[in-house]
């Protein structure tokens, strides 16, 4: 008889009423792949939340097992990239949305979705890193191609105290970037100028209707929130300025104009995290395990 193993399971009925269990699976349950992992870490996204509750429609397949990313160990594998024993990471590519994702205690995916665990770091430290800390890597590096380098100016953190940009505060500061920390929860200050926070700021700040333009305050911006939150980072964006943009937290809108784009010559740069190129992938990895202090992991996450 094949072993078992538990996976938290979201199924919808005939009036599509959804439900979730937690049951029994084998791997004759998984979907088609040619990796196959023991699942030994995963987190609890925002995306997770949507899809358990189903509060938005993030699972497109009946049943499904949810969960974003893992981290964990090859047990199998007919990739000729991986050999039993890797161990390795995935975020993204459609997993816990359209295929079996990380939350149970096996997952079959193709090969190519893999990307190596950093030298010198545990599967629980990619999964306190996890989605949200890869995708905070993503906007450092597209700032850095984008010129915005620490002497350009500071940079500003929006949603600064969850996972993105918890994340982002650390890995700015530690690459010599001032960093401007916008939260709504003022008793996190302490929290964030201990990642290395040189200043943290109200949202309330940037949660009004933004101007066309504001008062220049920094170079570059990492948002999360969307709406007015990044209608305001681009109004305060320098010269030449961009800002990474990763998330909709406060709203898939953004209620801005063109000013700051033709006038200041400011960039907005999408970031996807889901269908990265693995090349792209591979470099964020590597650069979390280079430039993310990983003393700092522990005040970072909760097991």
């Amino acid at each position: 008889m094949s072993q078992t193993f538990k996976a938290i399971l979201v199924s919808r009925d005939a009036d599509k009423k959804q439900s979730v269990a937690v049951t029994d699976l084998t791997e004759a349950d998984l979907m088609e792949g040619d990796v196959t992992v023991a699942v030994e870490a995963t987190t609890v996204n925002y995306k997770d939340g949507l899809a358990i509750t189903g509060k938005a429609p993030v699972v497109r397949r009946w049943p499904l097992v949810p969960g974003i990313d893992f981290a964990g160990t090859v047990i199998s594998s007919s990739n000729p990239d991986w050999r039993k024993g890797d161990k390795v990471i995935l975020n993204g590519w459609g997993v816990g949305e359209t295929h079996f994702g990380a939350y149970a205690g096996r997952a079959r995916v193709k090969g190519d979705w893999l990307v190596p665990l950093p030298e010198g770091m545990r599967v629980h430290d990619a999964m306190a890193v996890g989605t949200a800390g890869y995708t905070a890597m993503l906007c450092v590096m597209a700032l850095e191609r984008h010129g915005i380098l620490p002497d350009r100016g500071p940079v500003v953190v929006t949603g600064a105290a969850g996972g993105v940009g918890s994340i982002a505060v650390s890995i700015l500061s530690s690459l010599g970037y001032h960093v401007i920390a916008s939260t709504g929860r003022n008793a996190e200050s302490p929290y964030l100028i201990n990642l290395g926070a040189a200043e943290v700021i109200s949202r309330d700040e940037l949660s009004q209707p933004a101007k066309p333009l504001a008062k220049e305050r920094w170079a570059g911006g990492i948002d999360s929130v969307g709406s007015h939150t990044l209608a305001n980072v681009l109004s305060m964006t320098s010269y030449g300025g961009a800002v990474a943009a990763c998330g909709l937290a406060g709203g898939m809108d953004l209620p801005s104009n063109v000013a700051p784009f033709i006038l200041r010559g400011v960039s907005l740069l999408g970031i996807d995290s889901v269908m990265a190129p693995k090349a792209v992938r591979l470099e964020a990895w590597r650069r979390i395990g280079a430039d993310l202090d990983l003393r700092k992991l522990a005040s970072l996450s909760t097991t």
